[in-house]
């Protein structure tokens, strides 16, 4: 099958060359890399794991990114923001747009979750298509979900 409705992926597979763009390097010199492990059939949403090594730098988040600290330690500091001690278990979210200094202690790897926003009409659309699913009989819940174990 070329495309399969279900993958299953290891988050301690080979990785890829994944250079962090140069201006905005602050310290050091981070060396990243990262693997695909998962592509949405519409493209919107993708799942990487990520590692880089000791340095700091700015990164500019231009989707959604959720990120699950698998290992290593980072501070993350941004305007408004503290800094931020996070490690194995740790999880963040960054919204676009969101702009955060990294200073990565101690190698860093994480699972990163990416999700590129839709137009706020296409949101729309998607949620009212989901409400006259449920209203017509649907539960417009997933087969299989926590909501049906109950």
């Amino acid at each position: 099958m070329s495309n399969p409705l279900i993958v299953v992926s290891r988050t301690d597979g080979p990785l890829r060359p994944s250079p962090i763009e140069p201006s905005w390097i602050l310290e050091g010199n981070p060396v990243a890399s990262n693997a695909i492990l998962s592509t949405s059939a519409d493209g919107t949403a993708s799942t990487i794991v990520w590692e880089c090594t000791e340095g700091r730098f700015e990164w500019h988040y231009d989707v959604d990114e959720t990120i699950h600290f698998l290992e290593g330690s980072v501070v993350i500091e941004a305007d408004g923001m503290a800094p931020q001690r996070l490690g194995a278990g740790d999880v963040i979210f960054f919204k676009r747009g969101a702009v955060a200094r990294w200073h990565v202690e101690k190698k860093v790897r994480k699972l990163a979750f990416f999700r590129r926003t839709v137009p706020g009409f296409v949101g729309f659309a998607i949620k009212v298509a989901g409400k006259l699913r449920r209203m017509i009989g649907g539960t417009g819940t997933p087969s299989g979900s926590l909501q049906e174990a109950r």
